[in-house]
């Protein structure tokens, strides 16, 4: 009997975010969900109401632009004896700068939250899949992945880096049997971030005008159960009153 699945969600913040809420609806479909960020204090009230939902979750304190934490994440996942089934990649750090004020230290940030911690997420998440030649690894990308735009361009160099990335992963491993995919986030999710951050913003998208959470974490599953001889690799998601 094939063992229980799991999944492993880094980038988990507020309960209103969209890390927490791909782990609530990954541990809704039954996997035990393992949630990655640095802040212990969130991870534990995700990991609370998960289980108030009848869900099974672990909370791990990781940074992910630090290998060590990474592999750490991984290697907790493994030894509870779950087979990886999705492993989402849900950093999205950005820093609005134009470039003559943009300095190597918000630049190489930006690099290493965005693009080096994806690469040592997917390593690890391929490594943990590919004896079983089975499973889906999900990179959140940005408008950013395929335009560069001021005052974003540091931003977008790094989002364009992940892009990279992913699609390298999904040529060399898809033949392997897993699931490599880049999804773009074109718009403005309806979370605790925007709100906070821009609530007039918010308010003039009017009703509609956001990506709403739920329905991001179910296209997330729906591309993870594709049948192989039809793998979405790249999509675009953004409100139906986005211009693009």
């Amino acid at each position: 009997m094939e063992k229980k699945c799991s999944a492993v969600v880094i980038g988990v913040g507020p309960e209103q975010g969209l890390g927490a809420t791909l782990a609530s609806y990954f541990a809704t479909k039954g996997l035990h969900v393992y949630i990655a960020g640095r802040s212990e204090d969130k991870l534990q009230r995700v990991v609370e109401k998960i289980r108030q939902k009848g869900g099974s979750a672990t909370a791990v304190i990781a940074d992910a632009t630090v290998e060590r934490d990474v592999a750490h994440l991984f290697k907790i996942a493994q030894l509870d004896g779950y087979s990886l089934d999705i492993a989402a990649y849900n950093v999205d750090s950005n820093i609005p700068s134009p470039l003559l004020e943009t300095d190597a230290k918000t630049f190489t940030t930006l690099w290493q939250q965005n693009c080096l911690g994806a690469f040592y997420f997917g390593k690890e998440a391929i490594h943990a899949m590919k004896d079983r030649q089975k499973g889906t690894v999900i990179f959140t990308g940005a408008t950013a992945s395929l335009r560069a735009k001021p005052p974003f361009t540091a931003f977008a160099s790094a989002k364009a880096g992940l892009r990279a990335l992913a699609q390298g992963m999904a040529r060399e491993f898809s033949p392997q049997g897993i699931h490599v995919i880049h999804a773009v986030i074109d718009g403005v999710i309806d979370g605790e971030r925007a709100r906070n951050q821009f609530p007039d913003y918010v308010k003039a998208k009017g009703q509609d005008g956001l990506l709403q959470l739920d329905a991001i974490a179910e296209t997330y599953w729906a591309m993870h159960n594709q049948h192989p001889s039809a793998w979405t690799h790249e999509l675009d998601l953004r409100p139906f009153k986005e211009p693009f």
